[in-house]
């Protein structure tokens, strides 16, 4: 079994590359955010590598993290998750922002990926909830306010919460976001500041 391959890429493709190792090609398939950040073809190149031996096929995954390979196997765990919806999983949602959505049961964040339905998703959460802390941890304030619970002084970030839900997000995935804010300007923070920071953070996630 094949566990990590070092070489140079060859050519990257839609949903996968070619990785030259010492002038054999290795087709490896990749979520999407994992072929965006790999090196140009023709530099080297280090990848995790998941290998699924079928009756008709051996297949490569190619991961740029151990997490990312880790969650790749766990997703399948999931009754009606396969690899190809593993890796569009992973293509939208990075090993630590899928850990905070599972822990948070943030349905909507993970039913963003194509084949992803609500009922999948709800499975997703539901059964991976008390695994998700192997994989690193949540912060204890976007806990608290995805929860509806709020700390002496936060009205301006529950009234952002909700800004964010009204725009379509989902509360466990605005909470998180505006979190992150409320660590970038501070307690004092006003609702709008909040809003606009939560958004950018909304945005590159």
């Amino acid at each position: 079994m094949i566990g990590k391959l070092k070489g140079v890429v060859d050519s990257l493709h839609e949903d996968h590359l070619i990785l030259d190792v010492h002038g054999v090609g290795y087709v490896v398939a990749c979520s999407t955010r994992t072929l965006q950040n790999l090196p140009r073809v023709g530099e080297a190149a280090v990848l995790a590598i998941e290998t699924q031996v079928r009756e008709d096929a051996i297949r490569l995954f190619g991961f740029l993290s151990d997490s990312e390979r880790d969650w790749f196997r766990l997703l399948q765990s999931v009754q009606g998750v396969g690899a190809k919806v593993a890796l569009a999983i992973l293509s939208i949602l990075s090993p630590d922002e899928l850990t905070s959505a599972i822990a948070l049961q943030d349905k909507t964040a993970v039913s963003r990926a194509p084949g992803v339905g609500p009922k999948l998703a709800a499975r997703i959460v539901a059964e991976l909830k008390d695994k998700a802390g192997a994989f690193g941890t949540v912060d204890p304030q976007a806990m608290v306010l995805a929860g509806g619970g709020a700390p002496v002084g936060s009205s301006a970030a529950q009234e952002a919460i909700s800004a964010l839900v009204n725009l379509g997000y989902g509360r466990p995935q605005a909470a998180t976001a505006v979190a992150a804010s409320l660590k970038a300007l501070g307690e004092g923070a006003e609702t709008s500041a909040l809003i606009r920071r939560g958004l950018k953070e909304l945005a590159t996630a």
